[in-house]
């Protein structure tokens, strides 16, 4: 069986959900229609005329990419016109297209996790360049059959409640006495119609963060053994975790500018890098951002960073970072086809796990638009 398009959407949210992007950044569905079976799926970084053609040859069903084929609303459909013709031939050979962009980036375990851990950036202590979005905390409350109260807690706690920073399966217990008189037509795990019960219930408390709520509420649902759950759901107002572009912290190796600029070129495997500052200079901290990180200099800086690790840095940016001290390896915005593998490979495992016939390929087309000579 193939998964269905809206299905496999639904996965990758699951790596990275909508509400983690930036505010007006161009993802989700740009083109296209989920609504049929997808046999092959190809992940790119790009959606070019070479990438389409390829993925008409291949017969797959949806690109999945993380630069948008369409940036500003289009007041026409002018086929005439090299984006016009693209939408026409992803039009004529049913082939939708999604976009995953910052909330990829923003991720955990997304595009800016992938170049820190290629670059050889700790985990143990590694945090984000400028926070993005932060969870929402909220307070679940439910009543449970003392028969029950481990199988729920162990429930909640496996959909990813009960995390208050760096603990695990936190909650609160209380034993009581629940009340209810099951009316016409129920038909109660307890007690009997029209009979006033007594019973010995826990009050389970715990915290939920608003990424996983939905999901926690499913799993408690479906671990509770009555028919009609009586539990109470409420924010609260504490800062739950943080999620952020790029990622800084402790080299695994501390080396020189020099060694990690070629440390960069194998990892990202580009031809060359740009190099702001001394190359002899000591690196033991570095930043590491996908994409444009011009802005993200003084980030990086205020961090305690040596380095930012990025691409499309300018010329003014550049020198300013040089006159207060900060040094930059510019390898490229291409670095960030790193999530043409991952992605593929997330997804498959997760399409494998549901027993989907549905293969996602990476685009093996280079998109890197500047040629080095």
């Amino acid at each position: 069986m193939f998964a269905n398009g809206h299905t496999v959407i639904q996965l990758m949210e699951q790596l990275a959900p909508k509400h983690y992007a930036v505010e007006n950044d161009k993802i989700g569905l740009q083109l296209g229609s989920l609504n049929k079976p997808i046999r092959k799926l190809l992940v790119a970084l790009d959606v070019t005329d070479e990438v389409v053609d390829d993925a008409i040859r291949q017969d797959v069903d949806l690109i999945i990419a993380h630069h948008a084929i369409i940036y500003r609303p289009l007041a026409k459909l002018d086929t005439s016109t090299p984006a016009g013709r693209l939408y026409e031939k992803l039009i004529k050979n049913d082939i939708a297209v999604y976009i995953s962009h910052t909330n990829l980036d923003v991720a955990d375990g997304g595009i800016n996790d992938w170049l820190a851990d290629q670059i050889g950036i700790k985990q143990e202590g590694r945090g984000c360049l400028e926070d993005v979005h932060t969870d929402q905390l909220y307070k679940m409350v439910v009543f449970v059959p003392e028969s029950h109260a481990s199988a729920v807690q162990e429930a909640l706690w496996r959909a990813g409640a009960g995390e208050i920073g760096n603990y695990a399966n936190c909650s609160f217990t209380i034993k009581g006495t629940g009340t209810f008189k099951p009316g016409p037509g129920t038909d109660p795990f307890i007690g009997e119609q029209g009979k006033l019960e007594h019973v010995d219930e826990v009050r389970i408390e715990t915290i939920v963060p608003a990424s996983v709520k939905r999901k926690a509420i499913q799993a408690m649902l479906k671990a509770h053994p009555y028919e009609e759950v009586a539990y109470d759901l409420y924010a609260v107002d504490l800062k739950g975790r943080s999620f952020g572009l790029g990622r800084v912290g402790k080299l695994e190796q501390e080396q020189t500018l020099g060694e990690l600029a070629e440390a960069a070129k194998r990892a990202f495997d580009v031809p060359a890098v740009r190099v702001v500052g001394p190359l002899d200079r000591l690196v033991k901290k570095a930043a590491v951002l996908g994409g444009s990180g011009s802005r993200y200099v003084c980030h990086a800086g205020f961090a305690g960073a040596d380095v930012l690790i990025t691409g499309d840095i300018d010329y003014h940016t550049a020198h300013d970072a040089l006159a207060a001290g900060m040094t930059i390896i510019d390898a490229g915005h291409n670095i960030e086809k790193v999530m043409k593998g991952r992605v593929a490979a997330w997804l498959n495992e997760k399409l494998n796990a549901g027993k989907y016939e549905t293969v996602a390929v990476p685009s093996e087309l280079s998109t890197e638009v500047f040629v080095f000579v």
